[in-house]
């Protein structure tokens, strides 16, 4: 049987035991629970800073005109398909002619017809003339009864009228006659101008009705080289973009190019679209290696303002709060001025500064902001400071006092 000396020595080991486990226990509590709070930070810089507005739009000829017919018809003859390159005045189709020939054969017909007519009108009238003036010299004489003067004299006035009406039979004719020769004209289509076909609506074959809309058979842009954008601009930044400024933009076909273009037009007219308003930009591009095609959809950039030598800082400090603002965080700010935080004895201070040219990534401060006070862009514990990696925002970034 054990004795007590024995058993002395491991109880005592057994207490230590606990009392270091405790210990150690408490040591972890207390050290999680006053972690200490650190910010990344970056320092202000100095260099060329550019605003800019994003958009999209299509691309799309300067010039294009929708080449049409005024005359029904089948499509008989195509002299042309995409991309074939056009003159003015070439011919591009052809409506089967024969329903306007002959419609110019009859109309040719009637106004021969209705000259034929004013020549039988003048000879009748010559005679009825003649009648009267003999009728005349009788009738003093009473050789010619009144009655028989007064008869040749309506029938030479009915002669005129009938003289009359005959050359208006001719002018009715003729005008006729001149538009189904136009009709037939029409049935040959040409192109109005010099460019290149992008578009045929039609085939040998097919029937085009011209009874109430003019129908579309190509669609022909004047200048591949001289393309424009259309581009829609949200009404909140259409006060930043001007004719005249500058744009790039990109294109999925070649999505390691960037273009450029020059702003034309900024329409006033305004779209509408589930409460969202924009405004239309054109936006005139060179196009002289063709690489461009009618239809793409451009992502464009317009370039609103530059600073070649600016003040600037990352924009993510302006979105900085800390969780326990002060109430001097709360004052109200003038025009123009924008509150972000400045590292001081290792907490975030509140500071108004006035800010100029800037845009997702930088902007510009023009003042209440000192070239080394280090601005502060994030919060973050001891834990996570330990692995995060420098500021690629800011040359001068770095960590708040542990």
């Amino acid at each position: 049987m054990p004795t007590f000396a024995s058993t002395k020595p491991f109880k005592f080991a057994v207490s230590a035991a606990l009392l270091l486990a405790l210990a150690g226990g408490a040591y972890h509590f207390l050290r999680g629970g006053k972690q200490t709070a650190t910010y990344r930070t970056a320092s202000p810089t100095r260099g060329e800073i550019t605003s800019t507005v994003t958009s999209s739009g299509t691309i799309n000829p300067v010039v294009s005109v929708s080449v049409g017919t005024a005359v029904s018809g089948t499509i008989k003859e195509l002299y042309v398909d995409y991309n074939s390159v056009v003159k003015k005045g070439q011919v591009i189709a052809q409506i089967d002619p024969a329903t306007y020939s002959a419609q110019v054969e009859q109309s040719q017909g009637n106004y021969l017809a209705a000259q034929a007519n004013v020549d039988k009108a003048k000879v009748t009238l010559a005679d009825t003339t003649r009648t009267l003036a003999r009728y005349k010299a009788l009738v003093k004489d009473g050789s010619v009864s009144q009655s028989d003067y007064d008869t040749s004299a309506t029938a030479a006035a009915s002669a005129r009228a009938a003289l009359a009406s005959a050359q208006g039979g001719v002018a009715q004719a003729r005008g006729s006659y001149a538009q189904a020769k136009t009709n037939l004209e029409y049935a040959t289509i040409r192109s109005p101008v010099d460019g290149i076909v992008i578009s045929r609506a039609v085939d040998v074959g097919q029937t085009v009705a011209a009874s109430f809309t003019t129908p579309t058979l190509f669609t022909i842009a004047q200048d591949l080289t001289k393309m424009q954008i259309l581009a829609t601009v949200d009404e909140s930044d259409i006060g930043k973009v001007h004719e005249g400024g500058n744009a790039t933009f990109t294109v999925d076909a070649y999505p390691e190019a960037r273009f450029s273009g020059l702003i034309t037009q900024v329409r006033n007219a305004a779209t509408t679209v589930s409460n969202v308003v924009t405004y239309s930009v054109v936006v005139g591009v060179d196009n002289a290696d063709l690489r461009l095609k009618p239809g793409m959809t451009a992502n464009v950039t317009f370039i609103t303002a530059n600073k070649a030598d600016a003040l600037k800082i990352p924009t993510a400090a302006l979105r900085f709060r800390p969780k326990n603002a002060t109430a001097e965080a709360a004052q109200k700010l003038n025009p123009g001025e924008k509150r972000l935080y400045v590292l001081k004895n290792g907490k975030p201070a509140p500071v108004a500064v006035s800010v100029g040219v800037g845009n997702d990534k930088e902007t510009e401060i023009t003042g209440g902001l000192a070239p080394d006070e280090l601005v502060v862009l994030e919060a973050q514990n001891e834990a996570a400071a330990k692995t995060a990696t420098k500021n690629p925002l800011g040359t001068g970034g770095g960590m708040g006092p542990r």
